[in-house]
């Protein structure tokens, strides 16, 4: 209630938004720009995998830490046509491993992953995840994640993940799917590593 009256849920919303704000892993956040300076030092690349809004904002991200950070950065969803044959040809659970191995994903790269979930195997969610997330462990690559809910297979594989804490298990996917967004210009702007001042 507020002055007596029910909560709007742009209220809600946005109270939500705060606690989130003030709950976020900030260490995490931190370790992870470290990670991605390391990445950049010794010449690895970053690949970014993500589903449904997770996946456009990859494509938004590899701009900004292609052209921000000087990083060498690239999602498998921006080729619509690899991306579509593949699924059609080899299924959807190989999709993105199938695209890194023809990457040639090393050890001295690194995968970030953008979820609402993680991927969960035993709840068979996001299984192209999943199977990314095997072939960049058994190449040695970073795995890095900005993820919702428990972080699912990401928290558990990953060596820097960053989980969007869950107020509301109603409003998981459009929090999840911003905090992403906030997470990411927050690497991007930081300090240690941007390189090129954004225009505005």
């Amino acid at each position: 209630m507020s002055g007596g009256t029910p909560v709007s849920h742009i209220e809600k919303f946005f109270g939500q938004v705060a606690t989130i704000a003030k709950t976020l892993d900030l260490a995490a956040i931190e370790a992870m720009a470290d990670a991605l300076v390391a990445l950049r030092e010794r010449g690895g690349r970053l690949f970014l995998l993500g589903v449904g809004g997770s996946a456009a904002n990859c494509a938004h991200a590899v701009n900004d830490f292609r052209k921000l950070c000087g990083i060498e950065t690239y999602a498998p969803t921006d080729n619509v046509s690899e991306l579509t044959a593949r699924t059609n040809d080899e299924g959807w659970d190989t999709v993105f491993a199938g695209w890194l191995e023809i990457s040639r994903l090393r050890a001295e790269d690194a995968v970030m992953v953008f979820s609402v979930g993680g991927g969960n195997a035993e709840r068979n969610v996001s299984p192209n995840l999943i199977k990314a997330l095997d072939l960049a462990v058994g190449r040695g690559a970073s795995i890095l994640g900005i993820v919702g809910r428990d972080g699912g297979y990401t928290k558990k594989v990953g060596h820097h993940v960053v989980v969007i804490p869950t107020v509301d298990d109603g409003l998981v996917t459009p929090h999840a799917e911003a905090f992403q967004a906030v997470v990411w210009h927050c690497l991007v702007s930081h300090p240690k590593l941007q390189r090129v001042a954004t225009k505005w």
